[in-house]
């Protein structure tokens, strides 16, 4: 099974998308549907739909289009961590689509306490994200790293999935402090992380795959094929390079894997983690 276990849908004339900037990320300021995904996707055999904004109602609608796509196997979802969680997740496990419901996440990159994720009213929202079988994706900066790190080190027996690779800094070449941090998070393993985001982390115009490679090489060796996971990261990755092109990247940077091993990081890790049929 081939897996792209990180894209995003939205509809415009549903809710605004207020973070894509209408002259800099132009190429995505539209609609982009199920059709659509199934024509980028062609070469996979299932897909997980991720959030894209913090908004309760849209986490229902994602539900709903998994329920009608024969593509998408799962749904990482948004709730506010710091308000009651349990019976918001028992709502959306009995709506439309409830089932493909198999993760949450929350735009932490855009919060402006690097120790957001160490409150006491986050930690119990996780907790009960983890008691209602759910795993929680981190989407972190570099900086917020080491609150990451004292996360999962509180919830030893709970899944986390890092998004992005923690989006390290490709475009300036910097390697620290986001190698060191990653090397502590891979430490724990009950966290995987998605082979995700990274041409958008890079030069968008003129980016290599020499320039992703230092950065995938440290991702390989802290966390290994078998908790790795591909992701296009679609459409954002539009910004920067086709969904052909991210693949290709990916492909290339991951050739010199065996067999088995290329296995777990376009299919099989992701198939596991999200449960995929």
């Amino acid at each position: 099974m081939r897996v792209d276990a990180h894209h995003h849908l939205w509809d415009l004339s549903v809710r605004d998308q207020d973070w894509i900037d209408p002259v800099s990320m132009s190429a995505i300021r539209r609609d982009f549907g199920e059709t659509d995904l199934v024509t980028a996707a062609a070469d996979m055999d299932r897909t997980v739909l991720v959030q894209t904004v913090t908004v309760l109602d849209e986490t229902p609608e994602l539900l709903a289009i998994a329920e009608q796509s024969s593509l998408i196997g799962a749904v990482t979802g948004w709730v506010d961590l710091t308000r009651p969680v349990s019976e918001v997740l028992a709502k959306l496990a009995a709506g439309v689509g409830g089932k493909w419901l198999r993760g949450i996440r929350h735009q932490v990159q855009g919060e402006p306490d690097p120790r957001w994720l160490c409150r006491d009213d986050v930690r119990h929202g996780l907790q009960a994200v983890f008691d209602a079988g759910l795993l929680y994706e981190l989407l972190v900066l570099p900086h917020q790293l080491p609150a990451a790190v004292e996360t999962v080190a509180a919830f030893p027996d709970s899944p986390f999935v890092l998004d992005h690779c923690a989006k390290p800094p490709i475009a300036s070449g910097s390697m620290e402090p986001w190698a060191s941090a990653i090397r502590s998070l891979a430490g724990f393993e009950n966290v995987t992380c998605k082979l995700s985001g990274l041409v958008t982390e890079a030069d968008w115009t003129q980016w290599t795959v020499r320039d992703l490679r230092r950065y995938v090489d440290v991702v390989l060796e802290s966390f290994g094929p078998a908790r790795l996971m591909f992701g296009s990261d679609w459409p954002v990755c539009l910004l920067a390079a086709s969904y052909p092109e991210v693949l290709g990247a990916v492909e290339e940077l991951t050739a010199d894997l065996t067999v088995d091993e290329r296995a777990r990081v376009f299919g099989d890790t992701a198939a596991e983690v999200y449960r995929l049929t």
